[in-house]
């Protein structure tokens, strides 16, 4: 993914620009893994393999989610850990 797409996208539930980009791995100017944050509803979405997952709710998978989420989970604001939609990490 490009640094540069993050201009364009918008919270697929509320529609909410912009949106936050937290980076986790890079290769040159492609985003690897991060994650996407809309303050708005506090919704996450990953980026995995450089692929934005911008799915509604209905089509996540929990358990990725939640594997994404304690992966990451020293570099994830603790809001969107405790708090985040669809699926925060328990503690």
């Amino acid at each position: 993914m490009k640094r540069r797409l993050m201009d364009y996208l918008a919270c697929p539930i509320d529609k909410h620009h912009p949106l936050d980009l937290i980076i986790f791995e890079e290769e040159g100017e492609e985003i690897t893994e991060a994650i996407i944050i809309c303050w708005k509803c506090r919704r996450y979405y990953p980026v995995k393999d450089g692929i934005p997952e911008m799915l509604p709710d209905q089509l996540r998978d929990r358990r990725e989610d939640i594997a994404f989420l304690e992966k990451w989970k020293d570099r994830i604001p603790r809001e969107i850990l405790e708090e985040g939609k669809p699926y925060p990490l328990k503690k």
